[in-house]
């Protein structure tokens, strides 16, 4: 096994000529995108953060987001990638909790300044200024697969982020992952649609460095942008979560490009609806579609599904596939004790992918990792040839968007606000989300508000993702099981009636 100084320095060796990186009209070739990523050692030794030290990084895809990637864990540092879409609080408690000392940012970063040594803005000139004088220095050859390679910061399921902590054997190991689920060359052009910070917008980014492929870097998602960028650039892959795809087939299809050299389009993040496919088929008709599947715990690949579409008017069709090289899949109850073949229980992990802990949480790392196996929280059952089907979340979270949606998160926004007696969370059917954030509501007595206010009161709180989409005011106390735990079951379980998946 390998760390990040490895795919630097064979992209130097082998495509030191070939281009690298192309973003808003700029391009890299390899050879000096590795430079840049040498000078930035010396960024970092004059910047005094010394090996293992945390280094946050705000910022919508760019060069500079890729380059940071690659070279901090390379130089013994450890990234942390924030999401940009979260509001100030969660910033800062990711920040605070991670102990940061320098912030990369490509934006005012106004409060958060004060939680840092130093910030280095990458809107401004500063990050290039800093590259150009320093001199490039070799990667550190004393940095082991078992270092910390980023601190990716997850909601909670009790209001406080976690940050998981994988290492370079972790994102290694998960790097020849997506080598195998999709197989890409050297004359390959990748594109980079997902947030960075996102482990769907940075799964195949050390893989594409590997292999001296090209990666055209999209700031920020647009359906028609990124459309003309594969017509442009002749774009041979990319990964998207289920929304993105949704909306570049919409686009496509009104507004047709040649998007002949797209070769793989793999969609993870949350499950997708089976029209949005077969609608895919018909925009990408050269496309072939890979059903993603694992957590940021995992780094985050844990099974792959290549040519699904062949299998969508199957049983197989609702299947998330099967474990990739050197990972297994088990499916075992709440006690650890493993099930038959298709029995339904909670989907544990076992691999080289899997994270060292969460940082700071021995307790909540305890909860979920026994024994080398990780506890996904999610319910599913595999069959005779272990494809994997998914059938709800054990975990009180959703995933909208492709992003995860810890609903106590929502429930201790909806909480402050003085009308609310009661509150529950979770998610609904959505075509564009997979899930919408849904609301129960029970009011104080007397009290009087509307859906939009509890929407406009949360919206100052919680990430935009995160806030409800929809209010449901109940006149009676919510279900209650004997011990006093919300029967949100109960409330949900109509809303998705009908469907085998009921995870979106």
């Amino acid at each position: 096994m390998h760390t990040f100084v490895h795919p630097l320095r064979r992209a130097e060796a082998t495509s030191r000529d070939r281009t690298a990186l192309i973003c808003d009209g700029r391009e890299l070739t390899y050879g000096e995108m590795v430079d840049r990523c040498r000078r930035l050692g010396t960024v970092l030794t004059n910047l005094a953060i010394g090996r293992g030290e945390r280094v946050a990084v705000l910022s919508f895809n760019s060069i500079a987001f890729v380059e940071l990637y690659c070279a901090l864990p390379a130089h013994g540092r450890v990234q942390v990638p924030l999401n940009f879409r979260w509001a100030e609080p969660e910033l800062a408690y990711a920040l605070e909790d991670s102990d940061a000392r320098v912030l990369f940012v490509d934006r005012d970063p106004g409060k958060l300044a004060d939680l840092v040594e130093r910030v280095v803005r990458l809107d401004t000139g500063e990050y290039e200024d800093l590259l150009a004088s320093a001199a490039p220095v070799d990667f550190d050859d004393a940095v082991s697969e078992d270092d910390l390679a980023g601190l990716f910061y997850t909601g909670g399921t009790t209001g406080a982020s976690k940050g998981v902590m994988l290492t370079h054997r972790n994102l290694i190991a998960n790097t020849y992952n997506s080598q195998m689920l999709m197989p890409l060359e050297p004359h390959d052009v990748y594109q980079i649609i997902a947030p960075l910070f996102h482990a769907a917008g940075s799964n195949s980014l050390l893989q594409c460095v590997y292999q001296g492929v090209t990666q055209v870097i999209v700031p920020a998602f647009d359906p028609a942008a990124t459309l003309e960028l594969i017509e442009r650039h002749g774009v041979t892959a990319t990964l998207g979560v289920p929304t993105m795809l949704a909306a570049q087939v919409e686009e496509q299809l009104a507004r047709p490009r040649d998007v002949s050299s797209l070769r793989f389009y793999a969609h993870g993040g949350s499950p997708v609806a089976q029209e949005v496919l077969r609608r895919g088929v018909t925009a990408f008709p050269q496309t072939e579609f890979i059903h993603l599947y694992g957590a940021t715990e995992t780094s985050p690949l844990v099974t792959g599904f290549r040519h699904e579409v062949d299998h969508l008017d199957g049983a197989r069709g609702r299947s998330a596939g099967q474990s990739v090289l050197g990972c297994e899949v088990a499916i075992r109850t709440t006690d650890g004790r493993d099930l038959p073949v298709g029995e339904a229980g909670e989907v544990t992990v076992r691999g080289a992918n899997i994270m060292a802990g969460y940082w700071k949480k021995a307790e909540a790392s305890a909860a979920v990792l026994r024994d080398g196996w990780y506890s996904t929280g999610d319910v599913g059952r595999l069959d005779g040839e272990g494809f994997l089907y998914l059938l709800d979340r054990s975990k009180d979270m959703m995933i909208s968007g492709g992003e995860n949606v810890y609903c106590t998160e929502v429930e201790d926004a909806i909480y402050t606000h003085p009308a609310v007696l009661e509150a529950t969370v979770f998610g609904i059917p959505s075509e564009q989300w997979g899930e919408a954030v849904h609301a129960v509501v029970v009011l104080r007595e007397g009290a009087e508000v509307s859906a939009d206010e509890v929407i406009a009161h949360c919206r100052g709180q919680i990430a935009g993702y995160k806030v409800p989409r929809s209010v449901e005011f109940r006149a009676e106390p919510l279900p209650k099981s004997g011990p006093g735990k919300v029967l949100k079951r109960e409330l949900r379980s109509p809303y998705w009636e009908g469907r085998e998946n009921q995870i979106g």
